[in-house]
């Protein structure tokens, strides 16, 4: 018997020919292999862009990667040495009656740094009259709706009032903005931190963190921020988005499934076709000594080196698309103008992990093996005397 050695040299090199003799059955099926892979590489870095756009947009507007409430200000700087620490914005709020005229609404006041607001969040961008507050001047800055509930117009003086009696000061509205977000389009306003009357306040902050660094990871590496400071990151004061991208992972996942079982399916038949037409050869190995499993091997082969060349050319396909796109970006604007987690920018960059590169396939040669499972089964039970009979 043939050493196992030369045995899978020979059951390769087998293969290898029966793949190349028949060319045309392998560029059809290498092309549903390639295209498969191809667009799946290139959409699962777009699932990921995706995600990648909805976190920036959603912590670049104002809340941070990282906020904390309550925050001494004296572990501001220490916050801000931290490696991997882009911006700390410090915001003091307190409660306070909004008037003008008649008209009154209560609110919480923020006073803010303007040109730290400026550089780190995109707030200011979403205004739609006047512009955003300067420092040192006594200036409020109010949403749409609650100029509009206090009949304000850019350049009208605004009466604030505090419930501990503190004394009223009078700041003149300088601008309106509108983001589409509740929480910040109701009971907010903004003024600059010089003339923020601080007493009986409280501070918070938000932390910015550089490109490409993970929040949850971190905070596990600043394990003693979240033990000394009350510091949340953003999906933990964000669930609805944290599920919206595991849900946007498990979509895809289930897409690649249903993608390859299709995909296999007609590598199944196609290979069943393949082996009737060429059922004269097998019978001949049969006669000549191939065992079932060397019969098989050699279906499973056929089919690895076939899935396996189109998924590295659909991979390396697929990647340089992503290449391609990820430095001019898709823009989706006109899609997702209305969507609070597009709120700054519409713009998509797709972008590769470990997990788009590999996993399209690696679920290709999978389902491709599967696929080869039905081949295999009619191999092993066609006896080599009823074939030699047929011919």
């Amino acid at each position: 018997m043939t050493p196992p050695l030369v045995s899978l040299r020979f059951i390769f090199h087998m293969g290898f020919l029966y793949v190349w003799r028949s060319w045309r059955s392998t560029l059809v099926l290498a092309a549903m292999v390639f295209t498969a892979v191809a667009a799946l590489v290139f959409l699962s870095a777009l699932a990921v862009g995706t995600n990648d756009a909805m976190i920036r947009n959603s912590v670049g507007l104002f809340s941070g990667h990282i906020t904390g409430d309550n925050i001494p200000a004296a572990d501001v700087p220490h916050i801000s040495n931290i490696k991997g620490v882009k911006y700390v914005l410090p915001r003091w709020q307190r409660p306070a009656w909004l008037k003008n005229r008649e008209n009154k609404n209560y609110v919480i006041l923020m006073g803010i740094r303007p040109d730290l607001e400026k550089k780190a969040a995109a707030l200011w961008k979403k205004t739609v009259d006047g512009r955003f507050p300067e420092a040192e001047e006594a200036s409020i800055y109010l949403s749409e709706f609650e100029s509009r509930r206090l009949n304000v117009k850019v350049g009208d003086t605004v009466h604030i009032r505090f419930d501990d009696g503190s004394p009223e000061i009078e700041l003149k509205a300088c601008g309106t903005y509108r983001t589409g977000i509740s929480f910040l389009d109701q009971g907010i306003a903004f003024c600059p931190a010089d003339v923020f009357p601080s007493a009986g306040g409280t501070m918070s902050v938000a932390v910015f963190l550089e490109e490409g660094i993970d929040a949850e990871k971190f905070m596990k590496k600043n394990a003693h921020l979240a033990s000394g400071m009350n510091l949340k990151t953003w999906s933990q004061f964000m669930p609805d988005l944290k599920q919206l991208i595991d849900l946007n992972h498990v979509s895809m996942g289930i897409v690649m499934i249903l993608v390859f079982c299709i995909v296999s399916m007609g590598i199944s038949c196609a290979f069943i076709i393949f082996i009737v037409k060429n059922m004269r050869e097998h019978g001949i190995m049969k006669a000549m000594g191939i065992a079932p499993y060397e019969s098989a091997l050699l279906i499973l082969t056929q089919v690895m080196l076939l899935t396996g060349f189109a998924s590295l050319s659909g991979t390396m396909t697929g990647a340089l698309a992503v290449a391609g796109f990820g430095r001019v970006g898709i823009d989706l604007t006109s899609f997702t103008s209305y969507n609070p987690y597009f709120v700054v920018s519409g713009i998509i960059y797709p972008r590769l992990t470990f997990y788009s590169v590999v996993l399209p396939s690696f679920l290709a040669i999978l389902f491709g093996c599967l696929g080869a499972l039905w081949p295999m089964v009619y191999v092993i039970r066609s006896r080599a005397a009823d074939v030699l009979r047929s011919i």
